[in-house]
């Protein structure tokens, strides 16, 4: 008799990558999964290149090679004046994804709650649940995506760690120095160690900041800050990641990561040693750029007539679809690839009880001005093409 264990029983497969696959099988322009769709920058690849020729085809050390947690160590101490030794506290992963896990893995034990902001990445309850941990949600409210202090402060008692992603993935809301100061003292006070996802750092609108959780106030002890080369750099299947964290908690991420990956590419690795000494000007124009992305998809979901929550950050716009009379996200997500021929995410996905998504949608942004363009021609007159209502 074959036997599942009960832990995998309590998730599903990511709701993300199944759009994917039905993006594929329908011919579907993909605004589901958040991958770029353009090139990632030319001085980048060629450093892949020229790495792979120079034979650099073996295990680097397993917490990443000296080169890349110099580059790490480099750009936090350029961009946020926070100084981060190379040798004790930083370890390269198989992308963030396999960070977080593994951050987890290491810091949290069976029966400890792990806090997590609502909705959330899909990947978070997930990670808890195969530590042996209990996440507890917190909701973020709609239409600024703000949290009720007291609700933040009763899940925060007892708890053993929280996940904070800033920009965030779904909402794009970009936490305030203020929320996170408040986050702070939450951890001071219950000794709560911070999981912070940061991998979308540089990509922020209407004046909107990215602030390092690590850099406040008695913060520096009791975060991991998380993040990967993906989403700046257009390299989301290149699987490089990594975790900075004080050296005894990064001793213990050390440990996991080596016996769940053993390493990240080694000659990607070299490359992304190059992609993180890219000059201040890089970032200045993907920021830019997206800014443009974002301001056409939102004319586009708007005119189709979606109910837009605009992004502060990351490239992702959640929807309100409660117009469309559909019975739910998953059916107008499913009828929306296979007959517009557009992918989005159903809503659900990032939610603990999948009603609460029912009315929502997500889309990406990170496309070609030409991808974008073709899928507003595909939305257009949206409502006319509905099935019509039970």
């Amino acid at each position: 008799m074959t036997h599942v264990s009960a832990k995998a029983g309590l998730f599903t497969e990511s709701v993300i990558r199944e759009m994917t696959r039905l993006a594929i099988r329908h011919g579907a322009i993909n605004l589901a999964q958040g991958f770029p769709d353009f090139p990632a920058p030319q001085a980048i690849k060629d450093a892949a290149c020229a790495a792979i020729q120079a034979d650099v085809n073996q295990y680097a050390i397993t917490w990443g090679s000296k080169r890349l947690r110099d580059a790490i160590a480099a750009k936090s101490e350029r961009h946020y004046g926070f100084p981060v030794d190379p040798e004790t506290e930083v370890c390269v992963t198989c992308g963030a994804t396999e960070a977080m896990f593994s951050v987890i893995v290491a810091l949290v034990d069976p029966g400890d709650a792990v806090v997590v902001f609502e909705p959330f990445y899909e990947n978070y309850g997930p990670d808890a649940i195969l530590a042996g941990a209990s996440p507890r949600y917190v909701r973020l409210r709609e239409p600024d995506w703000t949290f009720d202090r007291q609700e933040l402060a009763r899940a925060m008692d007892g708890a053993r760690a929280i996940i904070i992603n800033t920009p965030n993935n779904p909402t794009g809301k970009v936490f305030s120095e203020e929320e996170l100061r408040e986050i702070a003292a939450l951890c001071r006070k219950h000794d709560v160690v911070a999981i912070t996802d940061e991998i979308y750092e540089h990509l922020v609108y209407e004046g909107s900041r990215h602030v390092l959780m690590a850099a406040l106030p008695g913060m520096r002890e009791r975060t991991v800050t998380i993040n990967a080369l993906s989403k700046t750099y257009s390299v989301t299947g290149w699987r490089v990641g990594w975790a900075i964290a004080p050296p005894q908690l990064t001793d213990a991420i050390r440990k996991v990561h080596d016996f769940v990956s053993v390493g990240a590419a080694a000659p990607l690795q070299e490359a992304g040693a190059a992609a993180l000494a890219l000059p201040d000007g890089y970032y200045e124009e993907i920021g830019r750029d997206y800014a443009e992305r974002r301001e056409t998809m939102l004319r586009t979901l708007e005119g189709a007539g979606f109910r837009c929550f605009p992004p502060k950050g990351a490239y992702y716009i959640l929807t309100d679809i409660s117009g469309f009379g559909f019975s739910d996200d998953v059916a107008f997500a499913r009828w929306l690839v296979s007959e517009v021929k557009v992918a989005a995410v159903p809503g659900s996905s990032f939610y603990a009880r999948p009603a609460d998504g029912r009315e929502r949608l997500r889309f990406s942004f990170c496309k070609k001005p030409e991808t974008l363009a073709a899928a507003a021609e595909r939305l257009a007159g949206l409502r006319g093409k509905l099935p019509p209502t039970p």
